[in-house]
């Protein structure tokens, strides 16, 4: 059964001839909202990375951008851009662009000259009383230059990897259903980062599952379920296939960051059991939806 992986990251803040102008992967020591990334701010390159669903292998892969901070954006998607060529493996490949930027327009254009680039990613996930674990400094739903950016995403045919709070979720299924042209994707099954009480990342799913561009990733798990594949990741598993269906869901590993606290095969084998026995299920979450979604 052909597998690719829809979300994981590469990086080489460790080589001085692949740095891109990484940031947060060279402050040692400093938390993030997912936990203490000391162990994974090294060189994470593609043949440890295609070596880790062993005896698995992937057909392909999505690279998502992986620091906003970085002084050009676009060099990161250069970088993937050549690993994809020189080893022959497809990667396709989410950049990060500033939809609050003058320039957002500029810099799409100048992604778009990777062959690979299908979408862009800028974390939105925002809650106003926590901004320990907040990605963004304010709500961008709300920033009107933001959303005219979002709009133009259009004009390039380019998709949107859409992380956030699930007390952001109704703004922006009201926001999204105003952009049915651009396809959406939901990072890390909504950011579930309360699993005692899922009532309101239930609610803004649901509203999110009604638009039928949008599709979602189940990926992340580690980041709010930490080693605990069990009760609540479970259940948000199970709800994210009832409500968007396998044609709209995606597997996704997020390596090397779920690896703090998860192995490969063992997420594998979570999703696919959760996924089920049936097979065109199975091929879809697994493997189709992502290609379709990415054209690969």
């Amino acid at each position: 059964m052909e597998l690719i992986d829809a979300h994981h990251h590469l990086w080489a803040p460790q080589t001085p001839e692949l740095d891109v102008g990484y940031v947060w992967l060279k402050d040692i020591g400093a938390m993030k909202p997912f936990g203490d990334p000391t162990p994974i701010q090294r060189d994470y390159l593609l043949p440890e990375f295609l070596g880790e669903p062993a005896p698995r292998t992937l057909a392909g892969s999505v690279h998502v951008q992986a620091d906003p901070k970085i002084p050009d954006p676009v060099a990161e998607t250069a970088f993937v851009q050549k690993i994809s060529e020189d080893s022959g493996h497809p990667i396709m490949i989410v950049g990060f662009v500033d939809l609050t930027a003058d320039n957002a327009a500029e810099v799409m254009q100048r992604h778009k000259a990777h062959k690979n680039l299908r979408g862009i990613r800028q974390i939105i996930s925002h809650l106003p009383d926590r901004p320990e674990i907040s990605f963004a400094a304010t709500n961008l739903l709300d920033d009107p230059a933001w959303r005219a950016n979002f709009a133009g995403l259009k004009d390039y045919g380019l998709r949107f990897d859409l992380q956030l709070y699930p007390e952001q979720m109704l703004q922006a299924a009201e926001f999204l259903s105003d952009h049915p042209d651009i396809p959406v994707v939901i990072d890390h099954m909504g950011s579930p980062y309360d699993p005692r009480d899922l009532s309101v990342w239930a609610r803004g799913m649901g509203t999110l599952a009604a638009l039928p561009h949008v599709s979602v990733k189940l990926s992340g798990y580690a980041m709010f379920f930490g080693p605990h594949l069990d009760g609540p990741a479970q259940r948000v598993t199970q709800e994210i296939l009832t409500g968007f269906g396998p044609d709209r869901v995606m597997f996704g590993s997020n390596f090397p960051v779920d690896s703090l606290h998860l192995s490969y095969p063992a997420l594998l084998a979570f999703v696919e059991g959760e996924v089920g026995e049936d097979a065109e299920a199975r091929m879809a979450v697994m493997g189709g939806t992502a290609r379709a979604f990415y054209q690969f």
